[in-house]
């Protein structure tokens, strides 16, 4: 059952504080609402915030409020929040508002009435469990902290330029807007927390700060443990995160997450120019080249793609032919971990590259590749496989499922082609990539990763897929016909998204598979289908800038330095102040303990004639650590008998005390008097307080702000 003796309110505990809470809280809808809605949306969320923290705060005077159970409350304000949702879809669906007010008038209509109720509900949900449950301030403290959480999930992400109105600010004075928000969260989390300290309710606090390190501990050692998570486009293609679990089934089932799809991954920076003939610039990591039983794998043969690099500063081990190819060079720079370096179409060389930002990029590297300038069409009349393979080397590349329906329908595939290229690879090879981009269908959802074979269950069923999908199906058909392929993986990005600038974005979306056939003369050619029909939007918002940011930072310091200079207009060095803040809190937080050690020690120190006030002082210090403070305007006297039933000897330390500060007959004391009151005092201080609270005085360097 609820205790209403717990109630506590902004009444007792002072405008100032209920006020702080109501800002703080109010930042988090403010925050939150950003990415989810317009400006009335925010300003709404704000306003139902405030409106909740005074309606509670009124709960003293309403005794109705009073009276109702918790549950009662709790319902309601899911009534009321599931209402302003329900009033906001009339809204929006009302063709009458519409006219009368316009269509953007009425969606800003809803949009405040979605955030107003919804804020004021879920507001006053907290404030209610705050004041009448010993976890509620918890909950609230978890609150303002998910707001920042969200928030900065953009910049996990790698969105490094959002919110673009803290981005603006940040970047242009040379900081990180991912440290600025992790400094504006830990600062509400920390006022919030600080609140805690004023309540009145002495016996929730140890709870509350104990709970709470709790929490902080657990998410430290989860993210020391796991890392932050990489996106998932790229992790399901062997990419990125556990490769180890990419090579036991590299397809997944179901509607893959896309909500991460913009997350950059990857910035290029263009040494020389370039622009591919197909449309879409395409960076080889690896490849899927050896059967391993059940499906196409990594190779374990050293013979076998030895054009791939496997570090940066390791030698090919083949060299790619340069017939109809030309070097191209480009530094690039990743913003999560990769499981290879990678570099465009073909890479003869990586080299390590300076690290202009160590925060920002995992790793950098120069890519030195051989790009194709040769129109597919040369293709023809080319043979297949290079005739300095060993036969165990080709017999790989040609193996694949033991099931004819692969040649089978290969065969009927190739069975239209005009003679004179009926036995021609690149013919054979064009005529599968047709057939797929036909009939194939792009979609993220299906049903075949945990097929026998996922490719047949593709090939062979409603041919519904992603690139994986394709890609293995073209690469075992082509085999099937005595094509040596293989599936190559990496990045496809469209390349009107470089927007004439030397640098490129790569992001998690661009994670892509492809079939590569090996021409004898040119090496590995890439022959992607492109499957005409897709049920899944796999476009993007253009982000120019975030691609000419990252392409400054990957530039150099140099480089990146002009940009600062120019965009900067204050002369603060923000990034020294920021990079600071660690070590200023750290030396506050000795200072504190620093102060709070030498009030209780110095009336051992002091004289005999200085004891009356140091040694009563001292004693403050004790008993406001453990939550017991005189109140405003309450006398000594009057302290020391209701601090009694800790401390009985406060009021004899406050008799002697008083007798000495106002002049009257003070008792005989010598210094030993003094010192054995004060270990008296210590010793009734930790019998009658618990452990909880006696750990919180040890941990709390700043108590001895509160005596007074």
């Amino acid at each position: 059952m609820t205790q209403l003796a717990d109630f506590q309110t902004p009444g007792r505990q002072g405008l100032l504080p209920a006020l702080a809470r109501a800002v703080i809280i109010a930042g988090s809808y403010w925050l939150l609402s950003l990415s989810l809605t317009v400006s009335t949306g925010s300003f709404a969320a704000v306003a139902g915030c405030i409106a909740a923290c005074l309606l509670v705060g009124l709960q003293e005077r309403d005794s109705l409020l009073k009276r109702l159970r918790t549950t009662v409350i709790l319902l309601a304000a899911a009534l009321l929040a599931a209402m302003g949702m329900i009033a906001a879809g009339i809204i929006t669906g009302s063709n009458l508002l519409a006219t009368l007010f316009g269509p953007v008038a009425a969606f800003h209509l809803a949009e405040g009435v979605k955030w107003l109720s919804f804020s004021f509900a879920l507001t006053g949900a907290l404030r209610v469990l705050a004041v009448r449950s010993s976890a509620g301030g918890i909950i609230e403290v978890l609150f303002v902290a998910t707001g920042f959480v969200i928030i900065l999930s953009a910049h996990r992400n790698g969105m490094i330029n959002r919110p673009f109105f803290l981005g603006d600010f940040a970047l242009s004075r040379g900081l990180d807007p991912a440290t600025v928000l992790l400094v504006l969260g830990c600062g509400a989390v920390m006022c919030l927390s600080a609140l805690l300290l004023v309540e009145e309710n002495r016996r929730r606090l140890p709870y509350h700060f104990a709970l709470f390190g709790l929490l902080c501990l657990s998410l430290i050692g989860y993210v020391q443990t796991f890392g932050l998570p990489t996106p998932q486009m790229t992790d399901d293609l062997g990419l990125t995160g556990n490769s180890a679990q990419r090579r036991e089934n590299p397809f997944h089932d179901g509607e893959n997450n896309t909500e991460n799809k913009q997350a950059p991954v990857a910035v290029v920076v263009f040494r020389d120019d370039y622009e591919p003939g197909g449309g879409a610039y395409y960076f080889r990591e690896s490849a899927y080249s050896q059967w391993n039983g059940y499906m196409l794998d990594f190779t374990s043969n050293p013979d076998m793609d030895r054009d791939l690099i496997p570090a940066p500063g390791a030698p090919a081990r083949e060299v790619v032919s340069s017939e109809g190819r030309r070097l191209v060079s480009a530094t690039i720079g990743t913003l999560v971990p990769h499981r290879s370096p990678f570099g465009l179409d073909a890479p003869i060389a990586f080299e390590n590259a300076p690290n202009p930002n160590n925060l920002r990029f995992k790793r950098t590297w120069d890519a030195h590749s051989l790009v194709p300038e040769f129109d597919l069409n040369e293709m023809l009349g080319r043979q297949a496989g290079d005739p300095d393979w060993p036969e165990e080397v080709r017999q790989e590349y040609l193996r694949l499922p033991d099931d004819p329906r692969y040649g089978e329908l290969a065969r009927e595939i190739i069975g239209g082609l005009r003679p004179q290229y009926a036995a021609d690879p690149f013919a054979r090879a064009w005529a599968v990539k047709s057939y797929l981009d036909r009939n194939g269908i792009y979609s993220l959802a299906n049903e075949h990763a945990y097929s026998e074979d996922p490719a047949a269950s593709f090939l062979f069923g409603d041919l519904t897929g992603y690139c994986m999908h394709f890609a293995f199906a073209s690469t075992y058909m082509l085999r099937s016909l005595g094509i040596p392929a293989r599936v190559g993986i990496g990045y496809s990005v469209p390349a009107a998204n470089r927007a004439g600038g030397s640098s490129l974005l790569i992001q998690a979306i661009h994670g892509h598979a492809w079939p590569e056939i090996y021409f004898e003369g040119y090496g590995w050619v890439i022959v992607d289908p492109a499957p005409q029909r897709t049920l899944v939007d796999m476009t993007t918002d253009p982000q120019n800038e975030l691609q000419q940011l990252l392409g400054d930072m990957l530039r150099g310091e140099a480089a990146f330095e002009e940009f600062l200079q120019e965009q900067a207009g204050l002369t603060i060095n923000w990034q020294l102040v920021l990079g600071a803040l660690p070590a200023l809190l750290a030396a506050l937080v000795l200072a504190g303990y620093g102060v709070k050690i030498y009030r209780l020690w110095i009336p051992a120190a002091a004289g005999l004639g200085a004891q009356h006030r140091l040694s009563y002082r001292a004693a403050l210090d004790r008993l406001a650590a453990v939550g017991i403070r005189r109140r405003f305007g309450e006398s000594r006297e009057a302290f020391a008998r209701r601090a009694g039933a800790t401390a009985p000897a406060l009021e004899a330390l406050t008799a002697w005390h008083l007798a000495h500060a106002l002049g009257e007959r003070p008792p005989r004391l010598d210094i030993e008097d003094w010192n054995g009151m004060r270990r008296r005092l210590g010793s009734e201080i930790r019998g009658n307080t618990g452990a909880g609270y006696r750990i919180v005085a040890i941990l709390n360097p700043f108590s001895w702000l509160r005596a007074r």
